[in-house]
């Protein structure tokens, strides 16, 4: 099982501390520390310490959830790229952001996985491990922590679900639009077809990254997987937006799509999907539901956009 299906269980924990399930029926999911891994080929997003970390004292964990990797207490962020092979390549560059409630990082299922696979169907992708909200240095005081994030908002209703925040991973993921830009000619990207998918936190990382508008730090198309849709002041020129989120995600299911009213009536494209079973946090993890297929219909969206064309 995959850190994002941990997270689901632990959302499901979560209401069950609510009384709107029955607890029992959810076991407690297991974590561990693992070693660091080695990332040879991740690249640092800041030279020297991340503006806004000089403070930092928390140390980076690697954990096990469940069988799944997962990233706690990042502070120096960075973006790792998977290229595809160049007779494959179609120039299209895609940010992937995993989530993880800004407490922890899926870095499989929502990061490492959906890259891959872009990378193999001539999508360029990179990794963005951006920096998260501090917790305890021990496993199963974080884990707590995190059900307990994930019981208040169980608490407001799935439908009034604030957005949390957090504003140094809105500041990584506009630094990675500036670094895939920069490096453009390098990877093989055209600089005008760079897009953002992100997962739960990470759909929130993406849209507020481009409800920012900056003009430097712009992407090019956004696709918040699972994240809230409640209503949002788009940008002046939306840029197409491709959403997709389950009707019994026990978080962001029951919404009435605001954020894709707004966008449409802002005069930007949008694809949504809404399917019937998935949960929250389906990532890239197979359930034999039409959640599935989120990753082939988000490519045939962004093939069916131009986005895959050279120009």
């Amino acid at each position: 099982m995959r850190v994002a299906y941990a997270l689901a269980t632990v959302a499901a924990i979560a209401c069950a501390w609510t009384g709107s399930v029955q607890a029992q029926n959810f076991p407690k999911p297991e974590i561990k520390t693992i070693p660091t891994p080695a990332e040879p080929n991740a690249i640092p997003l800041y030279a020297g310490v991340a503006p806004g970390s000089e403070g930092a004292t928390q140390v980076e964990h690697w954990n096990v959830l469940m069988g799944g990797r997962a990233i706690r207490n990042v502070t120096r962020p960075t973006l790792t790229p998977f290229l595809p092979a160049k007779d494959k390549a179609t120039g299209a560059a895609v940010i992937v952001v995993p989530g993880g409630a800004y407490m922890m990082l899926s870095i499989d299922g929502e990061g490492v996985q959906v890259a891959e696979w872009l990378a193999a169907h001539g999508v360029a992708a990179f990794v963005l491990k951006y920096r998260l909200d501090p917790t305890p240095d021990d496993d199963e005081a974080a884990l707590g922590a995190l059900a307990a994030r994930f019981g208040a908002a169980a608490r407001s209703g799935a439908d009034k679900v604030p957005p949390i925040f957090q504003p140094l991973a809105i500041a990584d993921a506009q630094e990675a639009l500036r670094l895939v830009r920069r490096r453009a000619e390098e990877w093989g990207v055209d600089p005008k077809r760079v897009g953002m998918v992100g997962f739960s936190a990470g759909a929130m990382t993406v849209l507020q990254t481009t409800l920012k508008d900056a003009p430097d730090a712009r992407p090019d198309f956004v696709a918040p997987i699972y994240g809230p849709l409640n209503t949002v002041t788009p940008p002046s020129h939306p840029q197409p937006l491709f959403a997709a989120i389950a009707a019994d995600d026990p978080l962001f299911g029951r919404t009435d799509f605001g954020l894709v009213q707004a966008w449409r009536q802002a005069g930007g494209s949008t694809e949504l999907h809404v399917y019937q079973k998935g949960d929250h946090g389906f990532g890239m993890r197979k359930q034999g539901t039409t959640s599935d297929l989120w990753i082939d219909q988000f490519f045939a969206w962004m093939k069916a956009m131009g986005f895959l064309t050279k120009s």
